[in-house]
């Protein structure tokens, strides 16, 4: 659970929320075929101000133009009558805000939705609600969007399975706008397999059918989870772990002639099977899987990697990449052939193109506030990309933050004024924080 913050009645109040998950965890796990028809009595008063708690306070407005600021003028009013309407059914969801952020290194923008704050804490009330429900059910293949597992669980589950499996054959995944296509009605029969309770499953279906606002109009669709929204995560993992981890775990692999692991994280997984037999017919059946479901496959994302142990005179292994990095067979300091991990190029490269555009940006910005900024950015991407043997690309991506930032420093008037000479003084003074390794890929966060 989230750490408590504010003072002694908040933590009461969350403990008292963190009670009654604890009670409908104990309960999915002891009936795993029974779907809740009583749910929404969980929810009162404190259970949403804990949800509100928990929401954003800073991001942009929706279709309302309502601050969190304006809604805390009368928050208790606010939240009864939220309340009241979500228990009687009056509740209307809002259309979400749609606004486009630039692609980086395309011409194209992403959609970016942006709903109500109250739509926002009424979701997230009920990610609390089934959150706990769905940890039960969920398998360990998944790793995106759940209590104590993120991107290194899932890449450390794949070097340990590589490297038990002495090598293996990949099947790298690519779905086709997954967040935009995943069906409605898939949504409310996969949701009714665990949920009966009306008042949840009608407030969810509010969402589906929500639309989006954008240019003075309202547009609904009959595909994709809400834009924006809080419960879009939960909504896209239960659909997923019906459609592939379920289906993997209880129809593929019994048919398989040897050992292989699915590790999922949100839309984007990989497939490792021991044998090539196995690789090629689940290569096959994968498209029909998800056509099945309204999902596409990337045709030329999707394909099988020849990831064996390299081996004296034997044809060389390929490399693939998943959740920004690049997985390749290196040599350990003993020369043992192992699993390693690097920066991905095009991460490497958009992390590079946008230190660069920052400089440009804030060029005429006082040194001393560029300096604070770009070790904050340096420290961010040492956060993420830290892992062990990842150094070398920690430090390509360090020596481009400092050319970056002395070419933009030498173009803040006509005449050039930072030569390589001059910069150096300034990095004794102000130095660009170095590479760190911070996550150990050699054990299970």
């Amino acid at each position: 659970m989230e750490p408590l913050l504010g003072n002694a009645e908040d933590a009461m109040e969350s403990e008292e929320v963190c009670t009654k998950q604890q009670r409908i965890a104990e309960l999915a796990g002891r009936h795993p075929e029974l779907s809740f028809t009583s749910l929404a009595y969980h929810i009162d008063v404190n259970w949403l101000r804990e949800a509100y708690r928990r929401t954003r306070k800073d991001a942009a407005a929706g279709v309302d133009g309502l601050t969190a600021a304006q809604y805390e003028e009368r928050l208790e009013e606010n939240l009864q009558s939220l309340l009241e309407r979500f228990k009687s059914g009056s509740y209307f969801a809002p259309p979400v805000r749609r606004v486009y952020i630039p692609k980086e290194g395309k011409a194209e923008k992403r959609p970016l939705g942006i709903p109500t704050l109250e739509d926002k804490v009424l979701q997230r009330a009920i990610v609390m609600l089934l959150t706990p429900l769905y940890e039960q059910d969920f398998m360990d293949c998944s790793y995106a969007f759940r209590l104590k597992r993120n991107v290194y669980g899932a890449l450390y589950a794949i070097r340990q399975a590589v490297m038990e499996m002495g090598g293996c054959w990949v099947i790298e995944v690519d779905i086709k706008k997954y967040f935009e296509t995943v069906e409605h009605a898939w949504v409310r029969e996969f949701i009714a397999k665990r949920v009966s309770d009306g008042v949840v499953r009608r407030v969810i279906g509010k969402w589906l059918k929500a639309g989006v606002w954008e240019n003075g109009s309202v547009h609904y669709t009959e595909d994709g989870t809400p834009q924006g929204g809080v419960i879009s995560p939960l909504l896209s993992n239960v659909y997923l772990h019906e459609v592939l981890d379920t289906w993997f775990e209880r129809e593929i692999r019994p048919l398989l002639a040897g050992r292989a692991e699915l590790v999922r994280f949100a839309d984007d997984f990989v497939i490792l099977c021991k044998e090539r037999s196995d690789a090629n017919r689940i290569y096959a059946v994968l498209p029909k899987r998800f056509g099945r479901f309204g999902l596409t496959l990337h045709p030329d994302k999707t394909r099988i990697v020849n990831f064996r142990k390299p081996a004296e005179g034997g044809e060389e292994p390929g490399s693939f990449d998943f959740l920004g990095f690049t997985h390749y067979w290196g040599k350990s300091r003993k020369s043992n052939r192992v699993v390693m991990k690097k920066t991905a190029k095009n991460k490497l490269k958009s992390a590079v193109r946008r230190v660069f555009a920052w400089c440009k940006e804030n060029r005429h910005e006082a040194i001393v506030e560029q300096w604070q900024a770009l070790n904050r950015k340096v420290k961010g991407h040492y956060g993420f990309y830290g892992i062990t043997g990842n150094s070398r690309s920690l430090s390509k991506y360090w020596h481009q933050v400092k050319c970056a930032w002395r070419y933009w420093l030498n173009r803040r008037s006509r005449t050039a004024t930072m030569s390589w000479e001059k910069f150096a003084l300034l990095l004794e003074r102000m130095p660009i924080a170095g590479p760190r390794i911070v996550h150990s890929c050699l054990a299970n966060p």
